[in-house]
C-alpha cells in the first residue's frame, strides 16, 4: 500500500514474487554434498588407522592456518595492483580458543580466506580423484597406510578428535561462507553464513571443533599451550591462545582505619582476567643469515629449544640450496646429557627436531638424519622438501633424506674438527664424549680418515718422556695419532697399543718392557671400545697399528748377534721349554724364549688371531648375558708363555730341572711362573686357592712340606678345583 502509485493488490503480487526469489537465492546457496561408498573407506582410515597420536590435529589445523596466511601475505607481495599493506607476519595472527560449556575448540585465521569453490576444491579434496589414487595404490601395497600422505588431507584430522567440524570462513571481497560436515554423516554442506559471528579482517577462516566425549582433555588450556609450544614453536605469524590469567590490582582497603584527613590506604588483590596470550614467542634462529645471530643468541636458543643448562661447545648453522633445500643449525654440547648418561644411545632427549616450514614434525629420527655416534648433538632440521605422509609423523624412504643425513655428518666433523684446535675446550669435551668418537671409528667407516683425527688415546708418554729426561707430562694426558707419529723415534716403524683393566697394570706389563727401553710410546686401550676401535684402524698416516702383546710382533731391528744369541739361548733352555709345556698342558699353547722382555721373568702374549685378557672379559659378559656361556673359551689356552732366558728365576728353574726334574718342587715353581706371567700380562688366574699355598709356601721357612704334599694332606681336601669361569662384566 506504501507503493507510489501501486494499488494494493499490485503490491501483494510484487511481494509475493520478492520473497519467492530470495528463497529461492538463499536455496541456491545452500550444497550439500555426498560422500561415495568409497570415501567412507578413506575417511575410516584416516580416522581409525593412520594417525597413531591424536594430538596432531591442532598441528595439522594450525599449520593449515599458517598457510593461509602465507598466501595471502605472497600475493599480497605478487598481485598486481594489491597491496602488502596488512600483510606482515605481525599483522596476521591465528588464534586457538577453548570452550568448557559448548565442548567445542576454535582455531582462527586472518588468512587469504576461501570462496564456495575453495571450499569443494580444498575440503573436499578426498572426494576428487584423490581418492581413487589412493585406493589404487593402497590396494597396490596394502600395508602402506602412509601412502594416502600423497593425497593431501591433512585436515580431516580434525575427525580424531572431534564428531562434527563447522568452518566459517571469508575470502576478500567475497560473502562469509559456512562447510560443515560429521565425522559419520557421509556428505558436507556448503552454505552462506550470514548469521553467524563475523570474522575479523576482510578475510579469514575459522575452524570449529565439537569434540567427541573421550576427546575432552584437549578442553584444558594447559595441553592446549603445550601441544602449540611443542608444534607451532616457531610459526611465523603470532599464535595465540585464549587464556584465564591472574593479575593483580591496587584497590581501597575499605577494612583499614584512616586518619580523618589521611588519603585512604590501598591493597593489593588478584583479579582473574581472559585475554589472548601468544604461546611462540621464540623466532625460528636458523632461517635467519649467521652473520646476523649473536653468540648469545645461539647459546638462549640453544637451551630454550633443548632444555639445556650447559653452553654449546661448538655449533654449525648452514643451508643447502640446488636440488634439495633445507636449513639446519647444530650444536655440541659441553656436558652429556642426562639421558645419555643412562643410556649411551638413548633417543629419549629429541636430540634432532624436524620442522617442516617452521612446523615442528617429530624429534624421533635422529637415526635417519645422524649415525648412533654422532647421537649426542643437538640440532634442528628444517626442510621443505621433505615426504611425509598425511600425519607427517614418518618419514618415506628418500633420496632427499640421504643427502640431507649425509650433509649433517660432513658439517658435524667440521664442527668438532675446529674444536678440535683448542687442546683445551677438546679436552673438556672428549672427556665427556670420547667414547662416542670411539664408536664412529668403530662404525662410521665412510669417515674413518677424519675420526682419527678426532680420536684421543692415553699412551706411555709421561713414562717416555721421563726416561729420556724430558719435560714431565701429566700421566692422564691423552694423545692424537698424529701426535704420537710425531714423537716417533728413529727406527720405530709401527704404532703400538696394548689392551688392559687399568692405566697402572699396563704399565707394569712384561709385554711393553723392550718397547720401553727403546724409548717407543705405547697407546693404551683401557676399555673394550678402545680396542676394537684400534684394532680397525689399520694404518694410520703410512705406519701399522698393531697390539704389542701379540707374538711374533715386530720390536725393532734386531742386530744379527742378539738373533744368534736369541737361538743359542732357545736350544741352551730347549729341557726347560718341554719342562714347561708338560707342566702346564692345556694352560698354554707354546712356551718359547722371549725377546720382548728385560726385567720380568716371563709374559704370557696371543698368536695374531688370539683375544687378548680384556676382550675375553668382554666377550665372556656378552655371551653370559645371552645365555651363551659355554661357547666362549680360555684366551690363556690359546697364549704362548714366553720366558726371559736371561733372568735369574729362569735359571734356578732350569737349576732345579737338572737336578730334580720330577721333585713337586720343581713342578710347582714351573708353574707359579706361569701364575705371575698370568697376573702381570692381565689375565685371570684359573686356581686362586692353589696360587695362595705356592706363595706361602715360599714365605715359609725351609723344611715346610710342598704346597702339593700340604693339599694332599690337608683333611678333607679336594681335588683340584676347576678353573674359574667368572668374568669381569664390562
Amino acid at each position: 500500500a506504501d507503493l507510489p502509485g501501486a494499488a494494493p493488490a499490485a503490491a501483494v503480487g510484487v511481494w509475493r514474487r520478492s520473497v519467492a526469489a530470495l528463497m529461492s537465492t538463499a536455496a541456491a546457496e545452500e550444497e550439500t554434498f555426498q560422500f561415495e561408498a568409497e570415501v567412507s573407506r578413506v575417511m575410516d582410515i584416516i580416522i581409525n588407522s593412520l594417525y597413531s597420536n591424536k594430538d596432531i590435529f591442532l598441528r595439522e589445523l594450525v599449520s593449515n592456518a599458517s598457510d593461509a596466511c602465507d598466501k595471502k601475505r605472497f600475493l599480497g607481495l605478487t598481485k598486481s595492483g594489491a597491496s602488502a599493506e596488512g600483510t606482515g607476519p605481525e599483522d596476521m595472527c591465528i588464534r586457538v580458543k577453548a570452550d568448557k560449556e559448548a565442548k567445542t575448540i576454535t582455531i582462527e585465521d586472518q588468512g587469504i580466506g576461501m570462496t564456495r569453490e575453495d571450499l569443494k576444491s580444498n575440503l573436499g579434496t578426498i572426494a576428487q580423484s584423490g581418492t581413487k589414487r589412493f585406493l589404487e595404490a593402497l590396494k597396490a601395497k596394502p600395508d602402506q597406510t602412509n601412502l594416502i600422505g600423497q593425497f593431501g588431507v591433512g585436515f580431516y584430522s580434525a575427525f580424531l578428535v572431534a564428531d562434527k567440524v563447522v568452518v566459517q570462513t571469508k575470502a576478500e571481497g567475497g560473502p562469509q561462507l559456512r562447510w560443515e560436515s560429521a565425522a559419520d554423516g557421509g556428505s558436507y554442506t556448503i552454505a552462506a553464513d550470514g548469521d553467524g559471528d563475523p570474522l575479523e579482517g576482510a578475510s579469514g577462516t575459522r575452524v570449529t571443533l565439537h569434540l567427541k566425549e573421550e576427546a575432552s582433555d584437549y578442553l584444558d588450556e594447559y595441553k592446549l599451550r603445550s601441544l602449540l609450544q611443542t608444534y607451532s614453536e616457531f610459526i611465523s605469524f603470532p599464535v595465540q591462545l585464549w587464556a584465564e590469567k591472574t593479575e593483580y590490582e591496587q584497590v581501597v582497603d575499605e577494612e583499614a582505619e584512616v586518619a580523618e584527613g589521611e588519603p585512604p590506604k590501598m591493597k593489593t588483590v588478584p583479579k582473574t582476567v581472559e585475554r589472548w596470550d601468544r604461546v611462540n614467542a621464540n623466532k625460528p634462529l636458523w632461517m635467519r643469515p649467521p652473520a646476523e645471530v649473536t653468540e648469545e643468541e645461539y647459546a638462549e636458543f640453544y637451551k630454550a629449544t633443548f632444555r639445556a643448562w650447559d653452553e654449546p661447545a661448538a655449533r654449525a648453522h648452514f643451508s643447502l640450496e640446488g636440488q634439495v633445500e633445507f636449513r639446519c643449525l647444530l650444536f655440541v654440547p659441553s656436558t652429556l646429557p642426562w639421558e645419555l648418561s643412562q643410556d649411551m644411545f638413548s633417543s629419549d632427549g629429541g636430540a634432532m627436531k624436524l620442522y617442516v616450514k617452521r612446523v615442528f614434525i617429530s624429534d624421533k629420527f635422529g637415526e635417519e638424519l645422524l649415525p648412533r655416534w654422532l647421537s649426542f648433538l643437538r640440532g634442528v632440521v628444517d626442510s621443505d622438501d621433505l615426504p611425509l605422509n598425511v600425519s607427517r609423523e614418518l618419514l618415506q624412504k628418500s633420496k632427499v633424506l640421504a643427502i640431507i643425513a649425509k650433509r649433517l655428518v660432513r658439517k658435524a666433523l667440521d664442527a668438532l674438527l675446529a674444536l678440535a684446535e683448542d687442546d683445551e675446550k677438546y679436552g673438556q669435551f672428549y672427556g665427556q664424549f670420547g667414547k662416542y668418537v670411539k664408536v664412529g671409528l668403530i662404525e662410521d667407516r665412510d669417515n674413518k680418515g677424519d675420526i682419527l683425527k678426532l680420536a684421543r688415546f692415553a699412551s706411555s708418554r709421561a713414562a717416555v718422556a721421563k726416561a729420556k729426561g724430558e719435560a714431565a707430562v701429566a700421566k692422564g694426558a691423552l694423545t692424537s695419532l698424529a701426535d704420537y707419529v710425531a714423537r716417533m723415534p728413529e727406527g720405530q716403524k709401527q704404532i703400538y697399543y696394548v689392551a688392559g683393566a687399568s692405566r697402572a697394570a699396563l704399565e707394569g706389563s712384561p709385554a711393553l718392557e723392550r718397547l720401553t727401553s727403546k724409548g717407543y710410546e705405547v697407546l693404551y686401550a683401557l676399555d673394550s671400545v678402545d680396542e676394537i676401535a684400534l684394532q680397525g684402524v689399520g694404518d694410520f698416516e703410512g705406519k701399522e697399528v698393531v697390539d704389542a702383546s701379540k707374538q711374533d710382533i715386530d720390536l725393532g731391528d734386531a742386530s744379527e748377534e742378539e738373533k744368534q744369541q736369541a737361538e743359542a739361548k732357545r736350544e741352551e733352555l730347549k729341557e726347560v721349554l718341554e719342562f714347561m709345556k708338560e707342566v702346564l698342558g692345556d694352560q698354554v699353547d707354546k712356551v718359547d724364549v722371549s725377546r720382548r722382555l728385560t726385567t720380568s721373568p716371563a709374559a704370557i702374549v696371543q698368536p695374531q688371531w688370539g683375544m687378548s685378557p680384556q676382550m675375553e672379559r668382554f666377550m665372556r659378559a656378552q655371551a653370559v648375558a645371552m645365555g651363551q656361556e659355554a661357547q666362549v673359551g680360555s684366551a690363556a689356552s690359546t697364549a704362548v708363555l714366553e720366558i726371559n732366558p736371561v733372568h735369574g728365576a729362569i735359571n734356578k728353574l732350569a737349576g732345579m730341572v737338572a737336578a730334580a726334574r720330577d721333585a713337586p718342587e720343581t713342578r710347582d715353581f714351573a708353574q707359579l711362573l706361569y701364575d705371575v706371567a698370568a697376573v702381570t700380562s692381565g689375565y685371570e688366574i684359573a686356581d686362586p686357592a692353589a696360587f695362595a699355598r705356592r706363595i706361602t709356601f715360599l714365605m715359609s721357612p725351609e723344611g715346610a712340606a710342598p704346597p702339593a704334599e700340604a693339599a694332599s694332606a690337608a683333611p678333607g681336601a679336594a681335588a683340584v678345583a676347576e678353573p674359574a669361569e667368572a668374568a669381569e662384566a664390562e
